[in-house]
């Protein structure tokens, strides 16, 4: 009887590990499927957006002891706010410079811009990091090395980046930070507030993602390095001056890392006060669906839905960084 059993469980996990591996091996990542001629975000402000004089990068040493790199904007009058901005997927944190600038120079606050792990011009190795969630470790390794003791830390995230905003409010490092701003974030594949694809920016593995999930489950971490989500970048960004530094797919580990945990709604409900700004022509997300899908789980935020500003143009809003500048000082509406 024990041994019929044992035989059963044993054919069991053999097809649940043959069907995980099949699944896996389905798919590849070919970032150059996603041509410019698909439907993707809409990239004509960062095409013809040259930076001047950007701010030069600074390397600080993670825990694990790989250099990464951020850029500093000094307040220009006495602030005791520390701003965190995590920049959306596929870029870096130069997309922050204008709203970096922007908040800094109106001394709302120091300005801390970190290219996240796995991105920016020379990455250890692009598009992946060493394990699920590491992205929260060294953002929390950044904010030790710059907050003063009487600073107030805002975390500030971009599409993927809000996405792993509300993942840090819901993980060991939430204590760190007492505000936060929420720019058109991703919640999840399936969350009420996505466009399919995101608007055609993405092209998920699905089946891949399936298969790795499924390894993950039952403890087998072996191929989180596969590639799992190719992003739609436009020809004329990739030859452009800065194309070099674009990451054109992601690991299912880094994948993972920047987004909510599965039960995003429970990240969610651990977020401290925030304020959520999105364009009401917002490619990716359905604007409207923010304010009734997160306010099921928190009481704590403000929602503002900007008319005629899509989910790229939010990065170089005049009136987003107004209301943001209010938002951190403690006059934004709550």
């Amino acid at each position: 009887m024990a041994f019929t059993i044992g035989v059963t469980f044993g054919s069991i996990a053999v097809v649940y590990l043959c069907i995980a591996l099949i699944m896996i091996v389905s798919q590849s990542s070919d970032p150059q499927v996603l041509t410019s001629k698909q439907e993707t975000l809409d990239f004509s402000k960062q095409a013809v957006r040259h930076v001047e004089k950007p701010q030069p990068l600074s390397r600080y040493t993670a825990s694990d002891g790989q250099e990464l790199h951020y850029r500093l904007y000094s307040s220009a009058q006495a602030s005791d706010n520390l701003i965190v901005l995590l920049h959306g997927s596929g870029w870096h944190g130069l997309a922050f410079d204008q709203m970096a600038k922007g908040l800094s120079q109106a001394g709302v606050g120091t300005v801390v811009v970190p290219d996240l792990r796995g991105h920016g011009g020379d990455p250890a190795v692009r598009g992946d990091l060493s394990y699920i969630g590491q992205f929260e470790q060294d953002v929390h390794d950044l904010i030790v090395k710059l907050r003063q003791p009487e600073q107030k830390v805002t975390l500030i995230g971009h599409s993927s980046g809000g996405g792993l905003a509300i993942r840090y409010a819901g993980g060991a490092f939430a204590s760190d930070v007492a505000q936060t701003v929420l720019l058109a974030p991703f919640l999840k594949y399936n969350a009420p507030t996505m466009r399919a694809n995101s608007g055609g920016w993405a092209r998920p593995l699905t089946r891949r993602i399936v298969g790795l999930s499924m390894l993950n489950t039952v403890g087998i971490t072996l191929f989180n390095h596969l590639p799992v989500i190719d992003f739609a970048f436009p020809q004329e960004i990739l030859d452009g001056p800065l194309g070099h530094t674009a990451t054109q797919s992601y690991s299912f580990r880094l994948n993972q890392s920047f987004a909510p945990r599965g039960d995003y709604l429970l990240d969610v409900s651990k977020l401290p006060r925030f304020l959520l700004l999105v364009g009401e022509k917002d490619e990716a997300f359905l604007a409207h669906e923010f304010e009734p899908t997160m306010s099921a789980a928190s009481d704590k935020g403000n929602y503002v839905v900007l008319e005629g500003l899509s989910h790229l143009d939010i990065l170089y809003s005049d009136e987003f960084v107004e209301r943001i500048g209010e938002f951190v000082d403690g006059a934004g509406a709550q």
